[in-house]
């Protein structure tokens, strides 16, 4: 394996080992390289013969990931060009896959536009959307845009180029007869489907003949097979790559998840593929060098697969958890596949690819290693949106061995495939505390919640056959009421500190309302900023605080607000959790608002990085479990009372709590006790958002403030309650009302401008952003995939479509517009995100109207979180943080400050609760 390999055009590749394109979900918005993607690469690159770099959309509608890279127009040259410089540096060789993701493209990731393909035939998944025939020129463009990928990839410096004709994009689409069913000379019959790959070939030799010479390396990934019916079989497969054959390459890829796989359609032969393979081809065929992946992690699994006929190797994931894999199987190691969760940085794994599930599932010490069970099998029997599922969880003395689906629709395809991805997740973290799977959260969260059970059950018994007692009540320093993004940061902080640390939570599944957060975090004078020349002050966030505030704010808590917020941001930083991007709100007259570099929603992105610290740490979170009373003695905290989903009791002592159970949005009579006027409005919050804990820490003489001070959000789509967030506002939108005219200042406070949407005759109104605006915002991709999304070429369809006088539409563009070239908003004052002209098409509209989304009241606490009683007397052991607690925003809460609120107070309290249990 280590020996070198010459390839048919006489190239030499130093040894037979490749490093195998894998998707890192690391470019930029607009497909450009980040430097943080050249590192990854160099980081692998030396004594590896050959890195494969990760696929290359040739068209900005071929994207079939977030943080995709492209080679679809010459900017993208010196981007790609550091990449091959930083590996070919190191002595390794450069070949970068291009590709079109054709029909697989989903349409949130083009801005919903409709994805292109051979013929208008939607993929055979739940959701895929029907793409759009290319007509007989928009082919031959294609090919054409192929060939123009190929010549950036040699001006880029690379060694070769992997044509991509696997995994059902466009160039397998176009050989498919389940997406092909032209019938002009690119479909029909077998020959002319195989017109597509076999012109990108030849447009390939066309460029490397021009552009680069007899060393540039062409190589073709390619299927053997497809499920469909009907679908490409082995012997199509054989009959395609015979043709490619005699036109010419220097490698042939086999692209399957194993490299011994056998057939996915012949299910009773067992034969691996590419013993057939071998058996089969030409001598023509025999002559091109053939490329085996998936399952390689060791020696023993190279020379396996080279024995049965594979000429080269490429290694995916072992080479993200090694990226000295070659080094360590030349000195003989044998190696397992997992990466220690501390290792991010030292490994070089970009953030998103650190997300990835396939990356995530190998974080192994995430576990719970210290947690002991009694080995056995428990059958828990838990319930999602739509079904009973019984769940079979087997236990060994310190893991979760396995999970098996024992009753639940075994038949469902899609609801089986996202049980095996949930399943994984679990089993390689050894933990439930894992991310949900995208589009299945019910079920993933009804998972976990069957393997949370199972081991608290395995826990218990555990203690039992040790002759102990599980009634006997726990001992913790440190209890934490609530898993939102407060508690999960006192967690972490008290737990730095030395504190034994619980979290008890009355929702089955961590996260509470902060994973709906969609904004950002608020934090002046930070590295990020000043990174970015953004001139800031914590003088001027303090008083534009205590403006939107009304001037109600407690003036102590928000200077430690203010004062906090910056070293809020770094201890996000140091937990691997970088809000590097940032943007502005309602109410802030200057970018500080502070989120994901791909410009996501921050309150997923948020939880996901916290619950990564929380199981690194091995915190204890007790789920489905309410507290139903705070204990005293002798005037100090000394424990909880806590019950089950079991109808359980039980005492925990405790010698401080930190209360962060979130406010009473979702309580609507609460809500109404306090605000009558707000009856009969929807709510953004989670319906675990129902005051308990300020009912729980009354009980014991807490104090309250502005409990009648209560947010709508103006822009709340209706039928799901789901926030739009004040970020596409930031970004440049607009608000027009049902007649197509702006009607106030978008960037005031989310008070004035809901106050201006309800005194509308209509009591809606639309927020209209563009092309621009979107692609900046990733938050938009989600509303146009969940449908609040209506879209039009032009801004007079777009008012066609929503019924609105399309000449007072186009006047208001118009007019706005002018505005933004001025930079003066002589209409209605608007001072900030004025960012760009509304003109980029595609145009997109969402009706919303305000919703109720937070309450400003809450328990009174001191600058120390220390809670307070009703005559302002700290309550010993008593701690609060996050929207529980009242006082800090006054009578209207800035959109980005509530994220801030829940990490600056969050760390606070979890320091004082620590401190407090040491003394």
């Amino acid at each position: 394996m280590f020996s070198p390999f010459t390839l048919p055009n006489g190239t030499e590749l130093k040894n037979r080992l490749l490093m195998a394109p894998m998707t890192t979900c690391t470019g930029y918005f607009d497909g450009t390289v980040s430097s943080e993607l050249v590192e990854y690469y160099r980081a692998r690159a030396g004594s590896i013969g050959t890195i494969v770099v990760e696929c290359c959309f040739i068209d900005d509608l071929g994207l079939a990931f977030p943080g995709a890279i492209g080679i679809d127009n010459d900017e993208k040259i010196a981007g790609l060009a550091k990449i091959a410089e930083a590996i070919k540096a190191k002595g390794s060789k450069a070949i970068l896959q291009i590709y079109h993701g054709g029909r697989m493209v989903e349409p949130k990731l083009i801005g919903g536009r409709t994805p292109v393909a051979p013929s208008a035939v939607a993929a055979p998944r739940d959701g895929a959307a029907t793409p759009t025939a290319l007509t007989t020129e928009e082919v031959v463009g294609m090919v054409n845009k192929f060939g123009e990928g190929v010549r950036r990839a040699i001006q880029a410096g690379f060694d070769g180029v992997e044509i991509h004709g696997a995994n059902t994009y466009l160039i397998q689409q176009f050989y498919s007869p389940h997406s092909n069913r032209r019938d002009d000379e690119w479909g029909g019959s077998r020959d002319n489907r195989a017109k597509f790959p076999l012109a990108v070939l030849e447009i390939t030799h066309q460029m490397v003949r021009q552009h680069a010479d007899d060393a540039f390396i062409i190589g073709y990934r390619f299927s053997p097979e497809e499920m469909e019916v009907p679908g490409i079989r082995f012997d199509d497969t054989l009959y395609l790559l015979e043709k490619l054959a005699a036109r010419g390459l220097d490698y042939l890829h086999f692209s399957v998840g194993y490299s011994l796989r056998s057939s996915i359609v012949e299910t009773t032969d067992p034969t691996p593929l590419i013993d057939k393979y071998v058996a089969m081809r030409s001598d023509t065929l025999a002559q091109i060098p053939v490329m085996g992946v998936g399952g390689v992690a060791n020696a023993a699994d190279v020379e396996q697969a080279m024995e049965h006929g594979y000429d080269l190797v490429a290694v995916g994931r072992a080479c993200i958890a090694y990226p000295d894999w070659s080094d360590r199987i030349a000195s003989g190691e044998n190696l397992e596949l997992f990466i220690d969760s501390t290792q991010r940085e030292e490994k070089n794994i970009p953030e998103p690819l650190w997300r990835f599930s396939l990356v995530e599932a190998m974080i192994r010490d995430m576990s719970m290693a210290a947690a002991k069970f009694k080995p056995g099998t428990f059958i828990e029997k838990v319930q999602d949106e739509d079904n009973e599922l019984v769940i079979s969880v087997s236990l060994e003395t310190d893991r979760i061995a396995a999970i098996e689906l024992t009753d639940g629709p075994e038949d469902d395809v899609s609801f089986v495939t996202s049980f095996q991805e949930i399943r994984g997740r679990i089993l390689d973290a050894n933990s439930p505390h894992v991310d949900a799977i995208s589009g299945a959260t019910s079920q993933s969260e009804a998972v976990k919640k069957a393997v949370s059970k199972a081991m608290v059950k395995s826990s218990k018994a555990l203690v039992v056959e040790e002759g102990g007692n599980p009634a006997v009540p726990q001992d913790f320093d440190v209890v934490v009421i609530g898993s939102g993004g407060a508690g999960l940061t006192a967690a972490i902080q008290a737990h730095d500190e030395g504190a034994r640390v619980l979290i008890v939570e009355k929702m089955p599944s961590i996260g509470g309302n902060t994973i709906k957060a969609s904004a950002g975090m608020n934090a002046a004078e930070t590295r990020f900023q000043r990174v970015k020349g953004i001139n800031d002050s914590k003088e001027l966030f303090y008083a534009e605080t205590l403006k939107g505030g009304r001037n109600k704010n407690n003036a102590a808590l928000l200077h430690r607000f203010v004062e906090n917020a910056p070293m809020a941001i770094e201890w996000l930083a140091d937990r691997g959790i970088m809000l590097n991007d940032i943007t502005t709100t309602g109410g802030m007259s200057i970018d500080r608002t502070h989120r994901p570099r791909d410009g996501s929603a921050v309150g997923g992105y948020l939880i996901s990085g916290l619950v990564r610290n929380i199981a690194k740490r091995e915190i204890g979170v007790m789920l489905d479990t309410s507290v139903t009373g705070i204990l005293m003695e002798q005037g100090e905290v000394c424990g909880v009372s806590v019950l089950n989903d079991e109808n359980e009791q039980q005492t925990i002592r405790t010698k401080s709590i930190i209360v962060a159970t979130g406010g009473f949005s979702a309580n609507s009579q609460m809500v109404v006790k306090y605000r009558p006027d707000l009856a009969g409005f929807v709510t953004t919050n989670h319906k675990g958002a129902t005051g308990g804990g300020i009912a729980l820490l009354e009980q014991i003489g807490a104090g309250t403030v502005d409990m009648g001070e209560i947010q709508i959000h103006p822009t709340v789509e209706q039928k799901t309650s789901y926030l739009i967030s004040e970020s596409i506002r930031g970004g440049g939108a607009i608000l027009v009302n049902q007649q197509g005219n702006r009607f106030y200042n978008e960037m005031e406070t989310r008070d004035k401008v809901s106050a201006q949407i309800i005194a509308l005759p209509e009591k809606y109104a639309y927020i209209v952003f563009d092309e621009n605006v979107r692609t900046k915002n990733k938050a938009a991709d989600e509303y146009i995939a969940k449908g609040f999304v209506v879209s039009a070429a032009s801004p007079r369809e777009l008012a066609d479509k929503l019924g609105m006088d399309r000449h007072h539409f186009l006047a208001t563009l118009e007019r706005y517009n002018g505005f933004v070239e001025q930079q003066h908003d002589e209409e209605f004052g608007r001072k900030t995100a004025m960012r760009n002209p509304v003109k980029e098409g595609p145009f997109y509209a969402i009706q919303i109207a305000p919703g109720v989304h937070h309450t400003m009241g809450g328990v009174t606490v001191n600058t120390e979180t220390a809670v307070l009683d009703n005559q302002r007397q700290i309550i010993p052991g008593a701690y609060a943080a996050g929207e529980v607690v009242g006082g800090i925003h006054g009578g209207n809460r800035i959109g980005g400050n509530a994220v801030a609120d829940i990490i600056i107070f969050g760390t606070l309290a979890g320091h004082q609760a620590a401190s407090r249990a040491k003394r």
